[in-house]
């Protein structure tokens, strides 16, 4: 028996997820292409100021707030509708996503 939910490929493959846990917001661009490849409506583009702020970052980015190309970034909006696929991993350009396995009950 596993020690986390494991599923099967339609090959017959033992495969087990890993759930989004994570964004780094720190490094999104808001490009959006996990918004957009995932099938379950797990995340949300949000404003940058929001979630982040100068004070987040120290002195070296005092200009943070004023970066008009990059005013949102991603969220989790619905985490327990994430299905592991880790489709949002594979297409961020930044490496944002942290992914975790959840143990079987």
């Amino acid at each position: 028996m596993s020690e986390f939910v494991t599923g099967t490929t339609f090959g017959g493959a033992i495969w087990t997820p890993s759930y989004v846990s994570n964004i780094n917001q720190r490094n999104c661009i808001g490009c959006g292409r996990c918004f957009k490849v995932c099938p379950r409506d797990v995340f949300d583009l949000v404003e940058k100021d929001e979630v982040l702020s100068a004070e987040d970052f120290g002195d070296d980015y005092g200009d943070f707030e004023d970066d008009d190309d990059n005013s949102m970034v991603m969220s989790i909006k619905n985490g327990a509708d994430c299905i592991g696929c880790e489709a949002c991993s594979k297409v961020c350009p930044k490496d944002c996503f942290t992914h975790q396995h959840k143990a079987a009950a």
